[in-house]
C-alpha cells in the first residue's frame, strides 16, 4: 500500500495553475545534484534527511562527500558511528547522522540493501517521517504519492486558501494536495517538486515575491488582498546561547580534534573532562549539554575521559 490516498480519486479542480507551476519550474529550478537523471533512490534518501531543518546550500557539500564515502545503504551500515559523526559535521541534529546509520542498516537487514519504494515500508525505517517516505517514493521511484512539506503548506494556503500563513499540518493538507496534483506519475511528481521550489525561491514566509510568481494572477490570498495571518505564530528559534549550541561546541572538540590529532580515521580519539569545560562557561548548562549528548549515544565516556562513539 503506497498511500492511504486514492490516487484514482483524484478530480482536476485547482486555483493552482498546474501547467504554470511546472513551466516555472522547468526555468527557474535549482540545479541540484540529487535532481540528477539516474539519482539513486538511497542518494534521495539521503538528501531528505540531511535537508530537515538544513539549508540546502549547506547540504550540497556533505551530501557530495557522503555519496563518494558510502554510496549506499549497505557502505554506511558498515561505518562506525563516530565516522559518521565526524562526516555529519555541523549540519545541525546530529542524531539525525546515528539515525541515517541505524535506518541504512535495516535496509541492509530487511530489504537487502534495496531501499523500499512503498511508504509504509520507509515508514517503519529508522529516522523516516511521513513526509520522507512520501518524498522519496515521489522523487526516487517516480510514483506521484502527495507530497508535503513547508513551502508546499505555504503555497497551498496563500494560493488555493487565501491565507497568510499555513495552519498546523494535518491529513487535510494532504488531501488538498492530492486535490491539486494533475494526473499520471509524471505530471503529479513534477508538480510537488515544482510547487516545492517555489515556496523555497518565492512564495517564501517573508518577503515573498509575488510579482515573479507564476500564480500571480490566480493566487487567492492576493485576490484577497493579502490578508494578515490571524492564528497563533511560532516564536522563532533562536540558537545562540542555547543547550544546541553548547552541545555543537562539545562536539566540535571531539570532530576537531581528530581531524588535527593524525589518529587514523578507524582510531578514536579522547579528550579529558578539563578540555570540554573549556568551551562553555555556564557549569550548569555545560553538564546538562553533556549528559544529554551521553544520552543520545553522541558521546561516550570512559575512565573520566570522552570520545565520540565506536
Amino acid at each position: 500500500m503506497t498511500s492511504e490516498l486514492s490516487i484514482s480519486s483524484r478530480t482536476p479542480t485547482t486555483a493552482l495553475d498546474t501547467e504554470a507551476v511546472i513551466a516555472w519550474f522547468d526555468d527557474h529550478g535549482r540545479t541540484l545534484p540529487w535532481r540528477a537523471e539516474g539519482s539513486s533512490p538511497w542518494s534521495i534518501l539521503l538528501c531528505e534527511v540531511m535537508s530537515q531543518q538544513t539549508p540546502v546550500d549547506r547540504v550540497v557539500p556533505a551530501w557530495h562527500d557522503w555519496i563518494a564515502k558510502w554510496p549506499g545503504p549497505a557502505e554506511l551500515a558498515e561505518a562506525s558511528s563516530a565516522e559518521v559523526l565526524r562526516a555529519w559535521g555541523k549540519l545541525g541534529y546530529p542524531r539525525r547522522a546515528l539515525r541515517l546509520k541505524e535506518c541504512a542498516q535495516a535496509i541492509v537487514d530487511r530489504h537487502g540493501g534495496e531501499v523500499p519504494a512503498d511508504v509504509e515500508e520507509l515508514l517503519a525505517l529508522p529516522g523516516v517521517g511521513d513526509y520522507t517516505s512520501r518524498a522519496v517514493v515521489a522523487f526516487a521511484f517516480g510514483r506521484a504519492v502527495p507530497v508535503v512539506d513547508t513551502n508546499i503548506r505555504r503555497v497551498i494556503a496563500r494560493a488555493d486558501r487565501g491565507e497568510a500563513q499555513a495552519p498546523p499540518p494535518s491529513k487535510k493538507e494532504l488531501k488538498d494536495m492530492e486535490r491539486l496534483m494533475p494526473p499520471g506519475d509524471r505530471g503529479g511528481v513534477r508538480f510537488c517538486a515544482a510547487v516545492m521550489e517555489l515556496g523555497a525561491l518565492v512564495c517564501s514566509a517573508r518577503g515573498p515575491r509575488c510579482d515573479e510568481c507564476p500564480l500571480a494572477e490566480r493566487c487567492a490570498w492576493r485576490a484577497a488582498g493579502y490578508p494578515a495571518y490571524e492564528g497563533k505564530r511560532r516564536a522563532p528559534q533562536k540558537f545562540a546561547g542555547t543547550d544546541r549550541q553548547v552541545r555543537g561546541l562539545l562536539l566540535d572538540v571531539l570532530r576537531d580534534g581528530h581531524a588535527d590529532s593524525g589518529l587514523g580515521e578507524h582510531e578514536h580519539f579522547w579528550v579529558s573532562r578539563e578540555r570540554l569545560d573549556a568551551v562553555w562557561p555556564d557549569d550548569v548548562q555545560r553538564d546538562r549539554a553533556l549528559r544529554s549528548l551521553l544520552a543520545d549515544g553522541l558521546l561516550v565516556e570512559s575512565d573520566g575521559e570522552y570520545s565520540l562513539p565506536a
